[in-house]
């Protein structure tokens, strides 16, 4: 009599665990990396002659917000404006590059704004970048046809 035998091993990879944990980790890659934006979201005016400004998405930049409603953020920490100055002028110090840049919504009180400014500027700072949103020129569409003249 013959005993039962075990089927023979499988010598192909099974992928299929593999797929699932890369999935998984894409799913929090992308979940995760809005969150990491640096300071807060607001909604920038726009301009049509930018300048590039790429130092200010450097990890060390100082960066100062005014949101819609006026209140002011350095970096994600929300301030006052009249607080600033001691904090921006320990963040300047030992610093190459004393660059702050200012974001501020477009329909934030001007006032707000001008604020922020007067205390950065009672910090020390003379180099101020303020970061606006390039405008996207539209393609401009054909000039309707004249109408004929009415019938008489």
């Amino acid at each position: 009599m013959k005993k039962n035998s075990a089927p023979p091993p499988v010598v192909d990879i099974n992928v299929t665990p593999m797929v699932d944990v890369m999935l998984v980790l894409l799913i929090i890659f992308m979940v995760i990396t809005p969150m990491l934006s640096k300071g807060i979201s607001v909604d920038l005016a726009k301009t049509r002659n930018p300048i590039a400004m790429t130092a200010a998405d450097k990890e060390d930049a100082v960066l100062v917000a005014v949101s819609r409603d006026g209140r002011v953020f350095l970096g994600s920490t929300p301030t006052t404006a009249d607080a600033l100055p001691p904090k921006v002028k320990d963040l300047l110090t030992n610093r190459l590059d004393k660059t702050v840049y200012l974001k501020s919504d477009a329909r934030a009180r001007y006032e707000k704004v001008v604020d922020v400014i007067d205390n950065l500027r009672s910090a020390g700072v003379d180099q101020l970048g303020m970061l606006t949103e390039e405008v996207k020129e539209k393609t401009a569409a054909p000039a309707p046809a004249a109408a004929p003249p009415p019938a008489q």
